[in-house]
């Protein structure tokens, strides 16, 4: 950088600055956003070109940057996220000059007619959305063997700890490897069975997956209205917390944010230094662990070797009946069709694909740079009358939540008398997923060839508090994260 101030600030300071950090710079006028906005525009042109996280850059965000420098210096920051750059995936529209694609060239066109309730609560804030991240194409919910972070549009997002050698994940790819090489003080991701938290553990992040109904799903391209949510990615456990308090709340337009007991609440508050203390935790190996190789495991047994010496109770080796469940994801199947039709029917009129048959046919007319992995997966789903009137349907989701609660996380919880349950790596997210309840995702070391592993603690419904507690006593035990090389 030319500017010897931001060149300094780059170069010493930026990589692993915290937003509270930012927040003090920007307060006593050392820097401003729009400088903020400048550093971060040169490390995406600097640093991307090699892991191809950032989809796209805001045009504007220069622009917000000063008109928010200049409210400031008016009225005084509207929040902690006053001025912060922030990315956020594909699949959540802007009312921009940014498309949202879900990854898909079908959609590269397509300019959102409307804000996502995100995208709203992330201006209310007076974050400046930095631009759009690459993700797996249709949320890795397209083809069977698709790889983590590819998508038609965007190409193929890489790990920064290991650009080729280690899996980035999926499908918030581009939101973990951007927040890992440090493109933006944190991201927005979306989940609906470990699109967060398989990425955060791969790229040495913190991820808090939420509840179902914590945050509105209006506005984000669906898979499935029972397990879909949105969620903060960042490197550390209190700016995930801050990016939550924006974006956490209760909209109108989708019922489930009905039962949301948490609006205008500060999660920051629970960032409790001896969080995990008097706390009783519960591990989960029998099922999960054989999924993690051997040199991840010794990680994670290190990172248990913490959580006995902070105070908690560890109650180890505790049993989740549907830990060996015979898994389907027949819910998404039945519940894609109708919910990505109403998206794609409320798009503005010049994009032509309107309904997942139109899309199945897209694919198939571009062949050569549509179906790479093929999409058997769409092809399923289509074959579904779109309905939700099948027997089949109502059985899947019936077995889902019994297994997922009754028989997963809540017997758990209740026959241990736990606080949190503790799975190794983000084994077991698909339970947590089908209950929709919440599970956080922290850094937990690196292999011996620097391959990112992390531990996930989860929890029943809204209990996000005290998660967040246990996920930043365990930080403070074990600050282990550090920046790629």
């Amino acid at each position: 950088m030319e500017n010897p101030k931001l060149k300094k600030l780059h170069d010493e300071w930026l990589e692993e600055a915290s937003i509270k950090e930012m927040q003090e710079k920007l307060t006593s006028e050392e820097l401003t956003s729009k400088e903020l906005v400048l550093m971060y525009l040169n490390r995406i042109s600097s640093f991307d070109q090699v892991i191809n996280s950032v989809l796209e850059v805001n045009p504007d965000a220069l622009q917000i940057a000063a008109a928010l420098d200049a409210e400031r210096k008016e009225t005084g920051p509207r929040s902690s996220l006053h001025g912060i750059p922030i990315l956020i995936k594909d699949n959540i529209d802007t009312k921009d000059k940014m498309h949202t694609s879900a990854g898909s060239l079908a959609l590269k066109d397509s300019f959102a007619l409307r804000d996502s309730y995100v995208a709203e609560q992330l201006r209310k804030a007076g974050a400046v959305i930095l631009g759009k991240t690459n993700m797996t194409e249709w949320a890795n919910f397209m083809a069977l063997g698709m790889k983590n972070g590819y998508s038609s549009r965007g190409g193929q997002v890489l790990n920064p700890y290991g650009p080729g050698k280690f899996d980035v994940g999926g499908s918030s790819s581009g939101s973990g490897a951007a927040i890992a090489a440090n493109l933006a003080a944190a991201a927005v991701g979306t989940e609906t069975s470990g699109s967060i938290l398989n990425p955060s553990c791969h790229n040495s992040i913190v991820g808090i997956k939420p509840t179902v109904g914590l945050i509105s799903r209006r506005g984000i391209i669906p898979i499935a209205h029972t397990q879909d949510t949105a969620g903060p990615m960042a490197r550390t456990v209190e700016d995930a917390a801050i990016l939550l308090n924006a974006l956490s709340g209760r909209d109108e337009e989708d019922p489930i944010t009905g039962t949301n007991p948490f609006e205008n609440y500060d999660f920051t508050k629970h960032l409790v230094r001896d969080g995990l203390k008097g706390k009783r935790i519960g591990i989960a190996w029998e099922g999960f662990i054989d999924a993690i190789r051997e040199d991840k495991r010794e990680i994670i047994h290190a990172a248990l070797d913490v959580l006995k010496s902070s105070g908690a109770e560890v109650i180890e080796s505790i049993e989740i009946p549907s830990a060996k469940a015979k898994w389907k994801y027949d819910v998404l199947t039945y519940e894609f069709k109708p919910d990505v039709n109403a998206y794609l029917n409320g798009l503005h009129p010049s994009v032509s694909v309107r309904t997942l048959k139109d899309l199945i046919e897209f694919n198939q007319n571009n062949e050569d740079t549509m179906l790479k992995y093929g999409q058997a997966v769409l092809l399923e789903s289509e074959e579904t009358s779109g309905s939700l009137t099948e027997e089949a349907y109502f059985k899947a989701l019936e077995f889902d939540d019994y297994y997922a609660t009754v028989k997963g996380i809540d017997f758990a919880l209740e026959t241990y008398q736990l606080d949190a349950i503790v799975f190794p790596g983000e084994e077991g997210s698909h339970i947590s997923a089908k209950a929709g309840y919440p599970t956080i995702a922290v850094p937990a070391g690196y292999t011996a060839d620097g391959e990112p592993v992390g531990i996930t603690f989860a929890g029943t419904a809204y209990r996000e508090p005290v998660l967040i507690e246990a996920a930043y006593g365990f930080e403070q035990l074990l600050p282990v994260r550090k920046p790629p090389c």
